[in-house]
């Protein structure tokens, strides 16, 4: 059965598989409050096209990060692989609970998810019954934990998105291998527009989520000269040049501003950072040559754009 997977999941557009049995898992982990009689994890990894990534990364077109990248892997790809391999196994007999995460619950009181908006997420509902994702990736063979608790895949990188079956079958486990991809070079934390990567690789949520959604004028092509125009001055261009200190309050307000790009018509927030640290993660990993997919050209071939920012200070756009 275990082959019988492998393919139908490929079949269904999963690029990696892997398998952990349930004594990697710790007792009180949440894996055994969802399904207590489990016996195996199966982990899917679907990669997000290098291709997709092509728009932010010259500066032309974003909106197809959220859209086939996000949404479309979130919302069908996966979802429908999910549900054919727990056809699958259910048809052997045994059970299978299909997993993929929900991008609106947090347990945390005071974080939010920048990929969607602030105004959608729970907060504080300590749902003890989410699968921890990363560690079951990680558990299940696919790869190992940056240092800012990112999934990196020796074939892609960071340019994976994963979901998981939990079974009562008993299915051979994946070997578990020290891969040493993250060699702690902070290319990611320099790489974020707003400074929300910290040197311990922790992220602040909402100052992501504030440049997730393109506050830095420097790098978003579609912000207006007359943007953040309720702010004073001096806020206004520290936020423009991503060195603004907020709260969470006023990282709201910040969002609640940025209205400049046309309006998504999709449930997820377009991207106009377009991942920075996960795109010099994965220059970084390229240009190191361990990752094992590789293409004929490389992913960056000349020097990160900018954008000057002295329009921001007159509310008049240069020529």
């Amino acid at each position: 059965m275990k082959q019988q997977i492998i393919d139908l999941a490929k079949k269904c557009d999963a690029d990696l598989v892997g398998f952990a049995s349930r004594d990697r898992f710790e007792a009180n982990d949440p894996l055994f409050k969802i399904f207590p009689n489990v016996q195996t994890v199966i982990g899917l990894g679907f990669r997000v096209l290098r291709g997709i990534y092509r728009g932010v990364e010259e500066g032309t077109t974003y909106y197809q990060y959220t859209t086939m990248g996000v949404e479309n892997l979130e919302e069908t790809v996966m979802p429908m692989a999910l549900l054919r391999v727990a056809n699958l196994i259910e048809a052997e007999g045994y059970t299978a609970l299909p997993q993929r995460k929900n991008p609106l619950i947090m347990n945390e009181e005071n974080e939010t998810n920048p990929e969607v908006d602030y105004t959608d997420v729970y907060r504080g509902v300590k749902a003890e019954n989410q699968l921890n994702f990363l560690d079951c990736a990680v558990k299940c063979g696919l790869g190992e934990e940056s240092k800012i608790h990112s999934l990196l895949t020796p074939e892609f990188g960071p340019f994976v998105r994963v979901c998981f079956v939990l079974t009562d079958a008993k299915i051979e486990e994946t070997e578990l291998k020290q891969l040493n991809l993250c060699d702690g070079c902070d290319e990611c934390i320099k790489a974020c527009p707003g400074r929300a990567i910290d040197e311990q690789g922790e992220t602040n949520s909402w100052r992501c989520a504030v440049y997730y959604n393109g506050a830095n004028g420097s790098k978003n092509p579609f912000m207006p000269p007359d943007a953040f125009s309720d702010f004073d001055l001096k806020t206004k261009m520290e936020i423009i040049k991503g060195s603004a200190e907020f709260d969470n309050e006023q990282a709201k307000e910040i969002l609640d501003n940025i209205y400049f790009y046309p309006p998504a018509k999709h449930f997820y927030r377009t991207s106009i950072c377009g991942r920075a640290c996960d795109r010099a993660c994965y220059i970084h990993l390229e240009k190191k040559g361990v990752l094992t997919k590789s293409f004929n050209k490389p992913f960056r071939e000349k020097e990160d754009w900018k954008l000057s920012i002295k329009q921001f200070e007159t509310g008049k756009r240069e020529d």
